[in-house]
């Protein structure tokens, strides 16, 4: 089958997200832009995560890998997309879209149960901070990251052998700005109801999953901050968990509207504005919330900031 896709489709067209030649140079401006503050935002925030010995706590590890994916994210797309707006043939070749699917569809996952993994931290931290030492230990949190990148591998894979199995026999032109699960299962020749059942399935059980184990910390997260009797305490409390409801917010109501919808012409039109805020303004945000809001990540900024211009 691998074969025979080869021999019928050898190459993609992206439509990016408009086809008015006027706006390519624009939009090349504005993603660029986008990237390059992706790019500087997460990068500086790892290594000041990885620099400072204050930082070096569950909370801020799972962060560095947070940004870490949020590099991946924008890496696997954005530069393509700035090649095919200044190119009048915007191709990928079958073997490219088929790899920006699956590392896509990795991340996407990953992403989640990072975010899972946060939650699950700060739940620890507040609800049970005499076992937090022992409950988030080193080898706990590194064995919960490794879990979600290999999980998130083993789906990708999974999903990416199922769109393999399908034919492409013509037309070849995506819907859309990069290789997504909907506008490509529109361009296929053959049967697609086990792709895109496998598609609601997982995309359903993975979202839904998460973001219940998410909630369910917070509700804990909550009834133990109300019982803090100081002011201060609870202040403090929910400071440490806002930079990260903001984050699971702006990501899982995106992608809610992304993937839960069957795929047609009309779906893919939508989707390609909702998958702008996942892909660029996501990755681009979550350093800016994490900084602003975390006086310790301030802090370190602010020391490797006046340690750079001491050392100049």
């Amino acid at each position: 089958m691998l074969k025979k896709n080869y021999t019928e489709v050898t190459e993609f067209i992206l439509l990016g997200l408009t086809d008015r030649a006027d706006l390519q140079p624009v939009l090349f401006g504005v993603f660029l832009l986008i990237y390059v503050i992706t790019i500087m935002g997460n990068m500086s925030m790892i290594f000041v995560i990885r620099s400072d010995s204050k930082l070096h706590t569950p909370m801020y590890f799972f962060l560095s890998h947070l940004s870490f994916l949020d590099l991946c994210y924008a890496t696997n797309v954005t530069p393509q997309m700035l090649v095919n707006f200044l190119s009048k043939r915007k191709t990928i070749s079958f073997i490219g879209c088929m790899i920006q699917f699956h590392v896509f569809i990795d991340l996407v996952i990953t992403e989640y149960y990072m975010l899972t993994t946060m939650a699950y931290d700060r739940y620890t931290a507040i609800c049970k901070p005499l076992l937090y030492s022992s409950k988030m230990s080193s080898s706990i949190c590194l064995s919960l990251v490794i879990a979600t990148y290999v999980y998130g591998f083993a789906n990708g894979l999974v999903q990416t052998i199922l769109m393999l199995r399908l034919t492409f026999c013509g037309p070849n032109e995506i819907n859309h700005f990069y290789c997504s699960d909907p506008p490509l299962m529109v361009l296929a020749c053959s049967d697609t109801y086990i792709k895109e059942t496998a598609m609601f399935v997982v995309a359903g059980f993975n979202l839904t999953c998460s973001l219940t184990i998410i909630l369910i910390s917070y509700i804990f997260i909550f009834a133990a901050i109300l019982r803090i009797r100081s002011a201060e305490g609870r202040s403090k409390a929910f400071s440490t968990c806002g930079s990260h409801l903001t984050a699971v917010t702006i990501f899982y109501v995106t992608l809610f509207c992304m993937h839960l919808r069957p795929p047609s012409e009309s779906s893919v039109e939508q989707g390609k504005i909702v998958a702008v805020f996942y892909i660029f303004l996501s990755p681009m945000l979550n350093p800016l919330i994490y900084s602003l809001r975390n006086k310790d990540v301030k802090a370190a900024l602010k020391k490797v900031v006046q340690q750079k211009l001491f050392l100049k």
